[in-house]
């Protein structure tokens, strides 16, 4: 293996983890108006699409760490932005349930995605596309 290959500048996954990184910091104030992270943000964002999906659906949609997903939970039930509740369909089953501060906390953050979109001022619309479809491809192949 050549030094060419071991250079920081060379390594996409690094670029991959930079954006990663500076997208989280982005979030971090608009978020913080909201008392929830990014990945509580993921979740409710999940939840708003379809509420009372269980928790492997929550894991699927979202491709977050199921022990990750366990301690997100607990702390968006402690608070009170949902609760889970057992499957009356299946009691093996757990289903997550917004509450009325998690629906209500949707109103509040109805503009985040547009106040985040405008820091991207070096991409377009097409281009932001292109990078959504080219990102799809990298979780297609890494994902287990």
């Amino acid at each position: 293996m050549s030094s060419e290959q071991l250079k920081l500048e060379n390594q996409l996954c690094h670029r991959l983890y930079m954006a990663s990184n500076s997208i989280i910091r982005a979030y971090r104030e608009p978020l913080s108006e909201l008392n929830i992270t990014y990945p509580q943000y993921v979740v409710m964002m999940a939840l708003w699409e379809k509420d009372k999906i269980t928790i492997a659906e929550l894991l699927e949609k979202t491709l977050i760490d199921g022990g990750a997903m366990t301690q997100i939970l607990k702390k968006m039930a402690e608070k009170g932005l949902l609760e889970v509740i057992k499957d009356v369909d299946d009691k093996r089953k757990r289903l997550i349930k917004l509450l009325p501060a998690g629906k209500e906390l949707k109103a509040k953050a109805e503009n985040i995605p547009n106040e985040i979109s405008c820091k991207f001022k070096s991409i377009d619309s097409a281009q932001a596309k292109q990078l959504m479809l080219l990102l799809d491809l990298v979780v297609n192949d890494l994902s287990y």
